[in-house]
């Protein structure tokens, strides 16, 4: 039997206004992939479900209420198995609902895209694969 690592399950957002643009966060210069824009949310936490750990997660990071019911299945993507590392497992859901104002509360930036500027964006090399599944399904 091989030795298989053991990974991190990550969930993500990719919120979507009415006029089209998405929101997009800039990782603060401390963190890993500092500076680089990523889609929000973070690790799914033991006995917490995807959707819930996202609604916590974007409730944390940008100081929005949402409705988990609400997110659809927008893509995943996964890190090549790294000895040095766990890998990691994004999934990412499409969010159209919310309240609050978005506001980056863990350092960064947040702002607001059009997908032909998300994919100029210096992203993290999972939100690279995630953007590219999500404006080429969507016809973005």
């Amino acid at each position: 039997m091989e030795n298989f690592p053991t990974w991190m399950l990550v969930v993500a957002a990719a919120i979507e206004r009415s006029d089209g643009r998405w929101l997009m966060h800039k990782r603060p210069m401390e963190k890993h992939h500092g500076g680089l824009w990523e889609f929000p949310g973070g690790k799914v936490d033991s006995g917490e479900t995807p959707r819930v750990a996202l609604a916590r997660e974007l409730a944390e990071e940008l100081d929005i209420q949402v409705n988990p019911n609400t997110f659809r299945s927008a893509g995943f993507a996964d890190a090549a198995i790294n000895p040095s590392k766990h890998p990691i497992v994004i999934l990412l859901y499409t969010v159209k609902s919310w309240s609050g104002k978005p506001r980056a509360m863990e350092g960064g930036e947040t702002g607001w895209f059009t997908p032909g500027q998300i994919q100029k964006l210096a992203k993290p090399p999972l939100d690279i694969a995630l953007a590219d599944q999500l404006f080429h399904n969507s016809g973005g």
